[in-house]
C-alpha cells in the first residue's frame, strides 16, 4: 500500500512511517521546516494552511490511504492562542480531507475530547458524547465533525509515549531533568506540574501498531480509541521514570506549569480496536525504558 503520512516528522508519524516501511509499505510524508531524516520515506515540504500545497503533495504521491497526523498537539499552549490551533487543527484537516477524495484516511484526534468523566464511567467507550476542555480538544472535537461526514477513520489517542517525543510534555521533560541531574548540567531538584491527574499511557510502538490496524481494517466514519484501559497518576508514572533512570532527585512543584484546566482522569475502553485483532505488546515500564534511553544517550 502506499501511503501518504502528514507530519511525518513528528513523534506518531516518524514511529508510523517507520513500522510502515518495515512491513512493505511505500511510504510518504508531508513536512513543514527542516527536513526530517527517515529512511525509505519519500518527503514533500507544505504549509497545511495552503490548500494548492496540499493538493499538490496529494497528487504528486498519489497514495491510497492518507494518515493525517500534521497539527497542533500542546494542551497548554492552546490556551495562548486557540485562533491557530483551530486554524491549523481544522482547516488544516479540511484540506487534506478534500484532497484526499475518496481515499481511505486516517485522522488523528484526541482523548482530550472527552473531557471530565466521573470515574465511574470510566473507561471511556468511542460513543461517549464529548465534552471538550480546552481549546486543543475543542479543535479536536470540531476536525471530527469534519471528518466523519467525509467517511475518515478518527483515531482518538491516550497518553502516548516513547522516544522522539517532545521535550514540552510532562514525561520527556522530566526525562530531560533527569538526564542534566546526572550530567551535572542540573541541581538535584525535578520541578513539576501536575502529578495528581491520572492518564492511559500507552507505548508508540503501540499506538502505530493501532495505527496500521486501522488503515488495513478501520471503517470509514467511524471512532477508535487507542490505549491500554489502564490508568496511571502522572506521579506514579514519575516516579516509574525515576527508577528507570536510576537518578535521585528532590521533586518540586512549580505553579507555572499547571494547565488553566486539568482533567482529573482519561482511562480508555480499546475493545473496538482490539476486536480487529490489535492489542498492546509494551508496557508501560518497556515505554518508559526506552524514553529514558533515548533521553540519556
Amino acid at each position: 500500500m502506499r501511503v501518504l503520512i502528514t507530519g511525518v516528522a513528528g513523534f506518531i508519524g516518524s514511529h508510523l512511517a517507520a513500522r510502515l516501511c518495515r512491513n512493505g509499505h511505500e511510504v510518504w510524508g508531508t513536512y513543514l521546516g527542516e527536513a526530517p531524516s527517515l529512511d525509505g520515506v519519500e518527503l514533500i515540504e507544505f504549509d497545511i494552511l495552503d490548500r494548492q500545497a496540499v493538493d499538490g503533495a496529494v497528487s504528486r504521491a498519489r497514495p491510497d490511504a492518507v494518515v493525517h497526523l500534521a497539527g497542533l498537539s500542546h494542551v497548554g499552549r492552546s490556551w495562548a492562542d486557540p485562533a491557530a490551533y483551530f486554524q491549523v487543527n481544522v482547516l488544516g484537516a479540511e484540506h487534506v480531507l478534500q484532497a484526499a477524495g475518496d481515499r481511505r484516511v486516517i485522522v488523528a484526534s484526541s482523548a482530550e475530547v472527552y473531557g471530565v468523566v466521573e470515574e465511574r464511567e470510566q473507561p471511556i467507550s468511542e460513543g461517549r458524547m464529548p465534552a471538550p476542555a480546552s481549546p486543543y480538544a475543542l479543535s479536536k472535537a470540531a476536525l471530527e465533525r469534519v471528518a466523519l461526514p467525509a467517511g475518515a477513520v478518527v483515531v482518538r489517542s491516550f497518553n502516548t509515549i516513547g522516544p522522539g517525543q517532545a521535550a514540552e510534555f510532562a514525561l520527556p521533560t522530566f526525562a530531560r531533568q533527569l538526564a542534566a541531574i546526572r550530567s551535572g548540567l542540573q541541581e538535584p531538584v525535578l520541578k513539576v506540574g501536575n502529578l495528581d491527574a491520572r492518564r492511559d499511557f500507552i507505548a508508540v510502538s503501540d499506538a502505530v501498531a493501532g495505527y496500521e490496524t486501522l488503515l488495513d481494517s478501520g471503517t470509514p466514519g467511524e471512532i477508535y480509541n487507542i490505549g491500554r484501559g489502564e490508568a496511571l497518576s502522572i506521579e506514579t508514572a514519575l516516579h516509574r521514570l525515576i527508577v528507570v533512570s536510576g537518578v535521585r532527585a528532590r521533586i518540586e512543584v512549580d505553579p507555572k506549569r499547571f494547565r488553566p484546566t486539568d482533567i482529573p482522569l482519561l482511562q480508555a475502553d480499546s475493545s473496538k480496536l482490539r476486536a480487529l485483532g490489535w492489542q498492546p505488546q509494551a508496557s508501560v515500564e518497556d515505554a518508559l525504558n526506552e524514553l529514558w534511553l533515548s533521553v540519556a544517550a
